[in-house]
């Protein structure tokens, strides 16, 4: 048995256990509809239409809020809004997008990622709720670090609890919440994105002939000191990559994409009623169309990350003193990585004609199939981007991960130090397993984060709803109701 053999096989008892007991739901036409995802869909749903679809109606500003029009020098905080929308982005506009959006056509057809981008567009809102609230209930625990900003779930979770009069299960629910996340960071957040940019550099470099075919834990050690190379530094570190790697990394992904597309044009009219039609696919009975469902809003929460609670963690870190603000820029990020780049890549898949139903191509490989129909060499592109989406991802999950566990252990440097080094070692598990085993430790991790934070976010809805008003009639975007009258 060979080494990679070996650390699967042990972590593929782990991934089994955890899918079962999370991922568990009924079964519809034959198909396990996990509860989870449909509390994470109901949560997106909810709040936006909740809030009156505000990052529907006021789209642009939220928009001049990202270009910083705003200015607020005496604003504390670790980042700018820019900065902190693109940490975040970098967490989620890589493999979610790119490898995500494959596993989601692979599993329920083209019409998921219809599923992918209607959660996209209602993800805004719950997005929205989740970073606002991290902003405002954000800390600020080490005396030696005064400028260390700590935010996220774990501290609004417990101030909605106690607002109820019930501040020990408060203190439950936010220590569950850093218990999933820290699952989460490990999962999707590391062992995803190395497990797969490992495939695209096999697949780019010969695939079974090539050197690093059977030696993903060799892979894993260079990539692991390259992360440590960031991490180690702390935030400031990673924003300052993540700011940079993030735009260019996209544009050239999304410009490849259209190049692809502008060849193909004349079958995007029909790439796109394929795309909508199986979405509503009744002819494979209510079994296809559950399917796409699951598959779609499955893969959008990988995606965007909107009512799992991740975002907030960052963003908490920007300079403002509006956390209303924050919330529209975090509004933002659902719309930019799944309605634009998760669309870019379905239909590059779709219109190139190398997805077949039942196929055995699945993830990052028929992403690059894709392109190479169009660009021959975009295997190399792509093994360029996928490296440099992960590696951005890697490098942000550490901060929630360690955000999380210094939530539970106390916000020390030796608690953040001692999680960085541990989360190393995950780079290389990832690296080793099999994509089924990670994705499915990967999926039940991320969707476990999503009940108590929306849970949180519910108890908290009147009041994120009475801020977001007195903003509206403090910016000038909606009249005062008390004073018209």
């Amino acid at each position: 048995m060979s080494i990679d053999q070996g650390i699967n096989e042990a972590f593929e008892l782990v991934s089994t256990s955890v899918q079962k007991v999370i991922l568990w739901g009924p079964e519809i036409a034959g198909m396990t509809f996990p509860l989870v995802v449909m509390w994470l869909a109901l949560g997106a749903l909810f709040f936006t239409v909740y809030l009156g679809f505000p990052n529907i109606r006021y789209f642009g500003h939220a928009l001049k809020c990202l270009g910083n029009k705003y200015e607020e020098p005496d604003a504390k905080g670790q980042t700018s809004n820019f900065e902190s929308l693109s940490a975040c982005l970098s967490a989620t506009i890589g493999l979610g997008n790119i490898a995500g959006v494959a596993v989601a056509i692979t599993l329920g057809g083209p019409g998921a990622a219809l599923w992918m981008m209607f959660l996209g567009v209602f993800g805004m809102g719950s997005k929205f709720a989740e970073v606002m609230m991290g902003h405002k209930y954000r800390q600020f625990p080490d005396p030696e670090r005064p400028e260390e900003v700590s935010g996220g779930p774990m501290y609004y979770l417990k101030e909605a609890f106690t607002r109820y009069n019930m501040p020990k299960i408060g203190r439950i629910v936010a220590g569950l919440f850093a218990v999933t996340c820290i699952g989460g960071a490990f999962g999707g957040g590391n062992m995803f994105q190395s497990n797969q940019v490992f495939q695209q550099v096999v697949h780019a470099t010969g695939g079974e002939e090539s050197f690093w075919a059977g030696n993903g834990w060799m892979f894993g050690l260079v990539l692991a000191g390259l992360t440590g190379l960031v991490t180690l530094g702390g935030l400031n570190s990673i924003a300052g990559v993540a700011a940079r790697l993030t735009p260019i990394m996209a544009i050239f992904y999304t410009a490849c994409g259209l190049v692809v597309l502008v060849v193909n044009y004349e079958h995007i009219p029909s790439g796109v009623v394929t795309i909508f039609t199986s979405s509503f696919n009744f002819e494979a009975g209510l079994g296809g169309l559950v399917g796409a469902i699951i598959a779609g809003v499955k893969r959008a929460a990988f995606s965007n990350e909107a009512g799992l609670g991740t975002a907030a963690i960052i963003q908490a870190s920007a300079r403002t003193n509006f956390p209303v603000r924050q919330g529209f820029v975090g509004g933002l990020g659902p719309f930019f990585d799944t309605v634009i780049v998760c669309m870019v890549t379905a239909l590059v898949i779709v219109v190139s004609g190398v997805y077949e139903a039942g196929q055995n191509i699945t993830g990052i490989d028929l992403t690059s199939r894709a392109f190479e129909t169009v660009i021959p060499w975009f295997d190399y592109a792509l093994m360029v981007c996928v490296a440099m989406f992960a590696f951005s991802t890697i490098i942000v999950y550490s901060y929630y991960g360690e955000k999380a566990l210094g939530y539970l252990l106390g916000d020390r440097k030796s608690i953040a130090m001692t999680f960085r080094l541990t989360y190393l070692g995950f780079v290389v598990i990832g690296s080793a397993a099999s994509l089924d085993t990670v994705i499915d430790f990967a999926d039940a991790m991320f969707l476990s984060m999503a009940v108590p934070n929306l849970l949180g976010l519910y108890m908290l809805a009147p009041e994120i709803k009475k801020d977001l008003t007195e903003y509206l009639v403090l910016m000038g975007l909606k009249k005062d109701q008390k004073t018209s009258e």
